[in-house]
Parts: structure tokens; C-alpha cells; sequence
């Protein structure tokens, strides 16, 4: 391209204060600059653009038709300036979420993300933790939500957010009028649990050391609502994190167990890959996910 839009500028400024020191004044620049700039623009044309009128430069009759031309280049231009910074500041994202994560708590991040920026997308995909970890290490994903602990050289596991699984069953269980449950009570029940490869399920074992060979693990299912509803049913008893069992504690069509022997505590962890670019999206994304955690 023969022409810049630095030499639009000056040209339109130019026209419109009809004298080259203002205009220059006006772009932040020196006159030199400003003129300079304006007489390579007709040079690299062989055209003339204004008529000297005393100390003013007045538009011929070339300037005014490219005028508006002018104008509205550089209003475009403009608009895609505004538009860049804009995607600069947020933009896409690509985020992985456990189910738990992804159920009860991504999807408010994700709206409060994209009511910030109309034009920016969250593409959220869930899975267990295991399958994050490898979406997140094959730079599918920005970021990822999870609920397990992972040591890998290539991810860096950033701490967000406390949780606690929490032991429960159906109202009309026979453990349901039990204060607390022992180690005897954990043997002797039928449980309905999470997958390996989850984050429940690793803190789930972890909790139940030393029991695990002797427990009856009726079935193991993916989805937290389907367990959910297993239990509500009357098949077994479960362990999940607090967070997807609120609303069902508040209807009271579960209840929640005491195990006061055992530690379900564990924590919400971002995970991202090192060599991965970590952009104002990606760390907006990140400061929404702690301030929802206040």
C-alpha cells in the first residue's frame, strides 16, 4: 500500500484547521512531521491536494472528493483498533471442567465472563479429571477446573477454592437415624460411587483408607445426578461434593451422613498447561473463578 493512515490523518486534520501547524498540534506531532508527512502523500500521486491561501491550506477540488473517502477509512479503521484491543482484553477461551465444577459452578463464571464482553465465547467442555488433565497437556484447553490432585513437569496446579465431599443417603435408609456412622456402619453399606479416574473418586479412596478392600461398592457411574438419584431410590449410599448437593439437603429428599473419623476435605484446583500462552481472557477467567469462591 502507497499510502498510510498516518497520512490520512494529516491530511484530514490539514483540511480541517487549513493550516499545517495546527493540525500537527492537534495529532501530537511536530510540524516537520505533519508536513513532511502530507507532502509525501501527494508525492507518491504527483497530486496536489490543497490550494495556499495566505497562511491557510484550503482543499481543491481533488481534496474534497477524497475527503469523505478519507474519512470513512479511517472511521473503519478505527472501529477494527476498537474492536482488536477489545478481543485483546478477553476473547475466546477454551475451559475444561470436572463434572461437578461443570455442573454447579462454571456455568455462573462463563455468563459473568460473557455479560463482560458480548463478543467473547466460552467453549466449556466437561469430563473427569483424568480427561481434563489430557485435554489441558494436548493444548485443547486454556485452563482447566478440577477436582483431583495430578503432578505432571508440563502443568502447573494452581489452589482455588476449598470443598468437602459428604457422605449421604435417602431419608428412609436405615443409616438415615444414625448421629454419626463408623467405620462398622462404612463396611456394612451398599455404595453407589463415582468412576476412577475422578476427582471424587480419588478423594473418596482417600478418605476410606484402610477400608477399601472391604467395601461394597454396588456401582460406579459418571454423572453425579445419576448417582444422585440411585441413592434417592433406596439402591445404596454415596459420597459427593457438598457443592452438587445443596439443593437436595434444602428438599430433603437426601440427608447427609456424619462420619466424624473420616477427612473428606479437599480442594478445587485450576490447572494449565506451562508452555501455554496465559491470555487476558485466560487470567480474567481465572479472577472471576475467585471472586465466585469470596
Amino acid at each position: 500500500m502507497r499510502y498510510t493512515l498516518r497520512q490520512l490523518e494529516v491530511f484530514l486534520a490539514t483540511a480541517h484547521f487549513e493550516n499545517v501547524s495546527r493540525a500537527a498540534e492537534h495529532l501530537s506531532m511536530s510540524q516537520s512531521a505533519a508536513s513532511g508527512a502530507l507532502k509525501e502523500l501527494e508525492s507518491q500521486f504527483g497530486i496536489k491536494l490543497f490550494e495556499r491561501a495566505g497562511k491557510r491550506l484550503r482543499l481543491n477540488e481533488l481534496g474534497r472528493q477524497l475527503w469523505p473517502r478519507a474519512e470513512a477509512l479511517l472511521g473503519q479503521a478505527l472501529e477494527l483498533q476498537v474492536s482488536l484491543l477489545s478481543h485483546h482484553d478477553l476473547g475466546p477461551i477454551k475451559v475444561g471442567a470436572t463434572l461437578t465444577i461443570g455442573n454447579y459452578l462454571a456455568v455462573s463464571i462463563m455468563a459473568r465472563y460473557m455479560a463482560e464482553q458480548p463478543d467473547a465465547r466460552v467453549k466449556l467442555e466437561v469430563a473427569n479429571t483424568s480427561a481434563i488433565v489430557e485435554r489441558v497437556l494436548g493444548f485443547d484447553l486454556d485452563v482447566g477446573l478440577i477436582e483431583g490432585e495430578i503432578n505432571h513437569p508440563d502443568l502447573d496446579l494452581l489452589p482455588w477454592r476449598d470443598d468437602e465431599l459428604v457422605v449421604f443417603c435417602a431419608p428412609d435408609h436405615p443409616l438415615a437415624a444414625k448421629k454419626t456412622l463408623d467405620d462398622h456402619d462404612l463396611r456394612a453399606a451398599t455404595w453407589i460411587v463415582r468412576e476412577p479416574g475422578s476427582g471424587t473418586r480419588q478423594t473418596f479412596e482417600r478418605a476410606m483408607h484402610g477400608l477399601l478392600p472391604s467395601l461394597n461398592l454396588l456401582l460406579e457411574l459418571e454423572h453425579t445426578e445419576a448417582i444422585k438419584r440411585a441413592v434417592e431410590t433406596g439402591l445404596g449410599i454415596s459420597c459427593l461434593s457438598r457443592v452438587s448437593l445443596r439443593e437436595a439437603f434444602r428438599r430433603g429428599s437426601l440427608v447427609p451422613l456424619a462420619v466424624p473419623e473420616r477427612d473428606f476435605s479437599r480442594q478445587f484446583y485450576f490447572v494449565l498447561h506451562r508452555q501455554k500462552h496465559r491470555s487476558p481472557g485466560v487470567e480474567r477467567w481465572l479472577q472471576l473463578c475467585r471472586e465466585s469462591s469470596g
